[in-house]
């Protein structure tokens, strides 16, 4: 008789095995285009799949409150899967992941089908880069890393997106710095564990004085020697241009001579004008045609889920209260538009070679410094937390009062003659404090150890409401703990879990660096991630803190 083991062990095998036999294509990228393991050419022919799920409607680009991870239900994936084989996509678009949940069911479902994945590794509210006060942080760094392994084992991870929307006019153009530092020390950590992944980033269209520097400082060099360790993969354009039955010339001809040249692989990570409605998609034709192959490698429609935004009401599908789907007009009209393109199988693999140009000039207009921000180093920083006379010891959730703590804490600063310069991160100087790469929580706690020392440690300065304690063992100053723990902090290195790391970080420019995982996060999309929120409004210029990005609605 087959014991209860050897039956596992004989599924084990076979399932091994037609996984094996039924492996999805790897895709690789060469210079400006994709190409599958046999050598002909990829596009990416796909949508955006995320449910919605809470909507702030207080928000400027009407961004979510909460999020529902789609690759977490292997029921709600094969459920799914007919409607996007229907479609005939090969690719889709996910922005929010949880990454303590099981994805395996959803991953090997998508991969048997042939059907990629692209992983947006933000989070809505506290998980992304902010627009108008940007940093790159310890927090947001774990939670990048937290993901990728969460999501290393599968073979249809065709791309990670280090943001979305981040950037939405010349006006925040300094944050792409520190987009393009997290592009820099995701490709570094993805390097080191032998992951061959793409690393990209999706733009909110705008005007080509706009697009253009963005695309190109994303894709560029600043040390000018052809390297591509700070530059992205593939470039994603949020694309509405095309309205109903328009054109190539109406519509497309403008970004088209925008990118002719451009140095790696651009696509449209999203498209879908919905006016008018029923959307007729007669882009499609266009995208996957000779007229624009040699320049873009595909698209992704935006969206099979229903979705709500500041330009009205997206979505292919509707999931009755049964779970079952219901297919509308918009889905009909896409399936039979993909179902008619044939883009070209050229450039042949290996015509296109990398190359990576000097960085466009930062001017009144375009205010990005081609000087990053550092890797951030969790170990540092922990030990600058733990190394300071006054600490943080919350009474209450700490994402809940460590901005107002903060813009209050450096206000009585000011009043005592100190500075937040040292947290305070400026992407157009280039110019980043020394405490500027640590989470909220640290940079608060050498705040409140700054105050707490201007006033010659008066117990009654490390009080804040409660929200502080006086560490007796710290004789350190706040500076010099900041000298002492942050001294091997200050460049680039590869990020390592803090738990895979042994000792402390090595430094800047030594390949070892140590990250500490962010938790588990829950089910609701709340991540234990500690940067700020709004209560620094009265301070962003000088700290540079909130972190609120545009997740995956239209501004």
């Amino acid at each position: 008789m087959f014991s209860i083991s050897g039956l596992l062990k004989v599924s084990a095998i076979v399932s091994a095995f037609l996984t094996s036999a039924n492996a999805i294509s790897n895709v690789t990228r060469s210079g400006r285009y994709l190409y599958n393991s046999d050598g002909s050419r990829f596009y990416i022919k796909g949508v955006a799949y995320q449910e919605q799920g809470a909507v702030d409607e207080n928000s400027a680009f009407l961004e979510p409150s909460s999020f529902i991870d789609p690759l977490s239900s292997g029921t709600n994936c094969t459920r799914d899967l007919p409607f996007l084989q229907q479609l005939g996509v090969n690719t889709i678009r996910v922005y929010s992941v949880n990454s303590s949940l099981d994805h395996d069911d959803c991953m090997s479902t998508f991969s048997s089908a042939g059907i990629y994945t692209i992983i947006d590794l933000s989070l809505p509210l506290t998980g992304s880069i902010s627009r108008t006060s940007p940093a790159w942080t310890t927090d947001l760094l774990d939670e990048y890393i937290e993901t990728i392994n969460t999501f290393s084992k599968y073979d249809n991870v065709l791309a990670y997106n280090v943001g979305n929307e981040v950037v939405s006019g010349l006006n925040e153009s300094a944050a792409i710095t520190f987009v393009k530092a997290a592009a820099r020390d995701v490709k570094a950590y993805l390097s080191s564990k032998s992951l061959s992944t793409l690393v990209g980033y999706a733009a909110i269209d705008g005007s080509d004085d706009f697009i253009g520097p963005i695309s190109n400082y994303l894709s560029c060099d600043p040390s000018n020697s052809n390297s591509g360790s700070t530059a992205i993969d593939i470039f994603g354009l949020n694309n509405y241009r095309w309205c109903g039955d328009s054109s190539f010339d109406s519509a497309y001809s403008g970004v088209e001579a925008l990118f002719s040249g451009y140095n790696v692989v651009a696509y449209f990570s999203e498209f879908g004008c919905n006016d008018p409605s029923p959307r007729v998609w007669t882009e499609v034709g266009s995208l996957f045609s000779s007229q624009m192959s040699d320049v873009w490698s595909g698209g992704l429609a935006f969206s099979y889920f229903p979705a709500e935004s500041a330009q009205g009401q997206f979505g292919m599908v509707t999931i009755n209260s049964d779970n079952s789907v219901t297919t509308s007009t918009d889905f009909d009209n896409l399936k039979t538009q993909l179902g008619q393109v044939s883009p070209p199988n050229s450039p042949s693999s290996g015509s296109s070679s990398s190359s990576f140009p000097s960085c466009p000039a930062e001017n009144s207009t375009f205010l990005a410094s081609t000087s990053l921000p550092p890797t951030p180093v969790d170990s540092a920083c922990s030990c600058l937390a733990t190394s300071v006379s006054c600490q943080f010891t919350p009474t209450q959730d700490p994402d809940a009062v460590v901005g107002d703590l903060l813009n209050q804490a450096c206000g009585l600063l000011g009043e005592q003659g100190g500075s937040c310069d040292d947290i305070a991160a400026n992407g157009t100087t280039g110019s980043y404090g020394s405490v500027s790469p640590c989470d909220a929580s640290t940079k608060l706690a050498y705040v409140f150890s700054l105050y707490y020392e201007k006033t010659n440690k008066a117990s009654t300065s490390c009080d804040f409401s409660g929200n502080a304690t006086i560490s007796r063992s710290n004789s350190l100053s706040a500076p010099s703990a900041a000298s002492s723990c942050l001294a091997s902090a200050s460049g680039t290195s590869v990020p390592v879990l803090a738990s895979s790391a042994s000792g402390t970080a090595t430094g800047a420019g030594s390949g070892s660096s140590s990250t500490a995982s962010s938790g588990s996060g829950n089910s609701s999309g709340a991540v234990a991630t500690a940067d700020m929120g709004a209560g620094l409004r009265g301070l962003v210029a000088v700290i540079g803190m909130t972190v609120m990005s545009g997740w995956w609605v239209l501004a």
